[in-house]
């Protein structure tokens, strides 16, 4: 109850904001693009060179906007799609979409042969992106040597218990508590907004289900979230 409070209150609160930044920044890249083509500009390589720094960080911004925006309109109150799909299908589009993050990671599969779910299959591709990008994120940054992902999932009184685990560097304890919190991250700063498993939690939450988190540091992390069977 209390995350959902939480995320009601950011997601107020973003709404807000996001027509008064989304504006500035739309500007501020439509006058870059014209400063680029200026003559003046095209013969100063280092004036070419400030405004390539400028485009890069107001579309830095835009991405910050974007993933405000996919955080702010998803209100516990709005239902989801319900839609049956192949839950083994929205994993396999998942990791097409991830493959180049994926580059060097071992991916394995165990699924049963029913994998018939229901809900909005966009969304859940959308939570299986966040957790193969973070895992295999975290296994790049601490230089394992077989990095590997495994994807397993289990029916469980007519839903479908999908986890996600890597061989990673885990998760400090201090943390475990405060991942799915809006704009918590350990990355540097500019390097993530802190909102994806947040928007993950959200999205399990409408589909009546859990996202939850283990790790043992140094070793692994899981996460573990559940579907409704199709009907």
């Amino acid at each position: 109850m209390l995350q959902q409070e939480k995320m009601v209150a950011i997601g107020t609160l973003s709404a807000g904001l996001l027509h008064e930044i989304n504006n500035p920044v739309n500007f501020c890249l439509m006058a870059i693009a014209v400063a680029q083509e200026d003559s003046t500009a095209k013969a100063s390589p280092m004036l070419l060179e400030c405004l390539a720094d400028a485009k890069e960080g107001m579309q830095r911004v835009q991405h910050i906007v974007s993933d405000l925006k996919t955080f702010a309109y998803r209100s516990p109150e709005k239902g989801v799609a319900d839609t049956p799909f192949l839950a083994e299908k929205a994993i396999d589009s998942a990791i097409r979409l991830t493959s180049h993050e994926l580059r060097g990671v071992e991916v394995n599969r165990q699924l049963p042969p029913d994998t018939l779910v229901r809900g909005d299959e966009a969304a859940i591709i959308g939570v299986l992106i966040n957790l193969l990008s973070n895992a295999a994120l975290a296994m790049h940054k601490a230089q394992r040597e077989h990095p590997c992902i495994d994807i397993s999932a289990e029916w469980h009184n007519g839903r479908l218990y999908v986890v996600v685990k890597d061989n990673g560097p885990g998760i400090a304890e201090k943390n475990l508590s405060r991942v799915f919190e809006p704009f918590f991250t350990t990355r540097e700063v500019g390097k993530g907004l802190g909102l994806g498993l947040s928007i993950s939690y959200s999205v399990i939450q409408h589909h009546g289900g859990t996202l939850s988190v283990a790790s043992l540091e140094g070793e692994w992390a899981r996460f573990t979230f559940d579907l409704p069977r199709a009907e």
